[in-house]
């Protein structure tokens, strides 16, 4: 029989907010976090807002030799597991540590560090690109690192599905847990490529939007969509095993129930275009959890607010579903934060826990005019409900899709 898991903490650093107290209480007033970019000069580009983090300080969060050695991807990562751990209570040094694991991801890894160090071997010589780059680049050093300063040494995981990659490495911790390879997970996404080539690469692809006004920028589900904003951070959950998180009167905030995952096995940017693949992960994620599709009434939806994305997610959702998709509440928190990549989903299953906490269902930030396939219920205004269940999607590039269930925790 699979073992109950429960979330006992959260931490994020996010482009509205350091912590998810803060995080989360713009998501409540709507408050997005779109702004010209200021990382590098974007003259050139096509593309000139992101959602970049403001105000963050490695130093509040680690020593300054250890920041030194970490990326920015991987900074955001254990500031925000930091935060998770200590909202948790977990003493680790009463702890077995060798049940303590981490699945923390990234889709990218730094970019910068490869910006720099080519740079460097271009107009001075291989012999001058730094001794840390491998090390600084790779996306596994988010997981690394976190393990390296609280001390989990358990099994510890990157799993990389591009956009989706927040999603699975919860949903993996979820599995770990479940069959007993481990008692805690530190799980969740992070990134932190606003920077040219990543920008540059995106633009190129046209997936981003070129819309100047933040206010416009991004609009998933809406008519007007244009592409998604790039946006960064982190988010990181603990997960336990019911037992271990009762034994030590941990707060539980909710319960992990079904994760689903399957490939469109299509193309590599765009999903399939019927949702099929998509709808089959949702469906597999209730199955998991054995709640049936009427009793779900709430979907965060992967809403990057690209025409292909929010059109077929759209498509899935009434595959999975049937008639009951016009009674679902359907939102986007990509519309306050844009796209976090590697740290999206992860991100949204803060948000779903945070919803379910507080009887609360945000807008999608800016949905204002109708598509005409697109005709659900995308919460052009805030709901204020009771959510027994929340479905948190994501779909990356190369096909994959992620679906995790997460329920409100009974005894």
């Amino acid at each position: 029989m699979s073992r109950r898991v429960v979330v006992t903490g959260m931490g994020a650093i996010t482009p509205i907010g350091l912590n998810v107290k803060d995080f989360f209480q713009a998501v409540k007033e709507g408050r997005h976090g779109f702004s010209p970019i200021t990382q590098f000069d974007s003259t050139d580009f096509k593309c000139h807002v992101a959602a970049e983090v403001k105000g963050f300080d490695p130093k509040n969060y680690m020593d300054v030799k250890a920041a030194r050695r970490m990326e920015l991807f991987s900074q955001y990562a254990v500031a925000a597991a930091k935060e998770a751990l200590e909202e948790a209570g977990l003493n680790i040094e009463e702890e077995d540590p060798y049940r303590m694991g981490c699945a923390v991801g990234s889709g990218i890894g730094s970019l910068q560090a490869m910006e720099r160090e080519y740079d460097k071997l271009k107009n001075r010589g291989p012999s001058r690109v730094g001794p840390l780059l491998v090390p600084l680049m790779i996306s596994n050093m988010a997981a690394g690192n976190v393990s390296i300063q609280f001390g989990l040494k358990g099994k510890s995981i990157n799993v990389v599905t591009a956009c989706a990659t927040g999603t699975n490495c919860i949903g993996e911790a979820f599995r770990s847990i479940q069959y007993g390879e481990a008692d805690v997970m530190v799980a969740g996404g992070t990134e932190g490529a606003i920077c040219p080539v990543g920008v540059a690469g995106f633009c190129s692809l046209t997936a981003l939007s070129s819309v100047e006004d933040p206010d416009r920028c991004s609009l998933p589900f809406d008519k007007n969509r244009s592409g998604f904003v790039m946006g960064e951070g982190a988010a990181v959950v603990v997960l336990e095993e019911l037992e271990h998180a009762k034994q030590r009167g941990a707060h539980i905030y909710g319960e992990v129930l079904g994760y689903g995952c399957t490939s469109d096995a299509y193309h590599i940017t765009s999903p399939a275009q019927d949702g099929m693949g998509a709808a089959k992960a949702m469906e597999a994620a209730m199955a998991d959890a054995g709640v049936l599709p009427q009793e779900i009434t709430y979907i965060n939806a992967h809403g990057t607010a690209t025409h292909h994305n929010d059109l077929f997610e759209t498509r899935a959702i009434k595959l999975a579903f049937g008639s009951h998709a016009k009674e679902l509440r359907i939102n986007s928190t990509k519309s306050m934060v844009g796209h976090l990549l590697g740290a999206a989903g992860a991100l949204e299953f803060v948000t779903c826990i945070k919803e379910m906490e507080e009887g609360f269902i945000h807008k999608t930030v800016g949905y204002e005019t109708p598509d005409e396939e697109l005709d659900l219920d995308y919460c052009r205004e805030p709901y204020f409900e009771e959510i027994p269940y929340a479905l948190s999607n994501s779909l990356g590039f190369g096909g994959h899709n992620a679906s995790i269930l997460i329920g409100k925790y009974k005894e």
